[in-house]
């Protein structure tokens, strides 16, 4: 099934030029019917279809769609929308950047998609860091299976300078224990935006990702 029309592509083209509450207000019938209702209706698609491999996930597309108004009360830029819609799926939805699940992202000009665990508290962190020194032979070999680094190369994060006693040992043979936040991602054409091959795409990623999300959830449930 195709979701998105070239109107949804073109939408987003003219808010790049024109990003501001006035000509947002002007188009907002466009965005209701070109942009936000069918990206509602494939956000509850691929739910449904993640849900096939993660039966706990019990969100509606409102608990995963994140807002197109940006929060601008402290940022250098202050144009009033972002330039693409985006969803996190997993079992917190977008409530959670912490818990691993799929972010989905359509603008104008890409795809962009991540997984794992973003902005981890200090308790997560440390259980992150503590199943990858348990496990670290598993969590190599998750990180270098060639389903995931075709897809999505490795794991990003930034790293922490100083590093616990209790890890220090580990990071030569394995440098991500020093990472703070252990997520991938992956950008892809803009031309499946509009194609019926849309949710089978994301979801080769989604199932090439899942490994690194399932350690990292087993992790955090530690």
């Amino acid at each position: 099934m195709k979701y998105f029309n070239p109107e949804f592509v073109m939408f987003f083209k003219n808010l790049t030029k024109n990003n501001s509450s006035e000509w947002f207000n002007e188009n907002r019938k466009t965005y209701e019917s070109e942009v936000k209702k069918p990206f509602s209706g494939f956000v509850e698609e691929m739910i449904t279809r993640i849900k096939k491999y993660e039966p706990g996930i019990n969100i509606k597309p409102a608990d995963a769609i994140t807002r197109i108004n940006k929060d601008i009360r402290f940022s250098k830029d202050k144009m009033p929308y972002n330039t693409h819609v985006g969803a996190i799926i997993s079992l917190f939805g977008k409530k959670s950047k912490e818990y691993p699940g799929l972010y989905i992202q359509l603008g104008a000009d890409k795809i962009s998609l991540f997984g794992g665990a973003y902005m981890l508290e200090r308790e997560n962190l440390q259980k992150v860091r503590t199943c990858i020194a348990k496990n670290p032979g598993e969590f190599a070999k998750i990180i270098a299976a060639k389903s995931f680094t075709d897809k999505f190369g490795s794991i990003q994060g930034e790293k922490n300078k100083v590093l616990a006693p209790e890890f220090k040992f580990l990071l030569e043979k394995q440098p991500l224990i020093a990472n703070k936040s252990f997520f991938f991602s992956a950008e892809l054409n803009a031309k499946y935006i509009t194609s019926t091959e849309l949710p089978g795409v994301l979801m080769d990623y989604y199932v090439a990702g899942k490994p690194v999300n399932d350690f990292l959830i087993k992790a955090l449930k530690k």
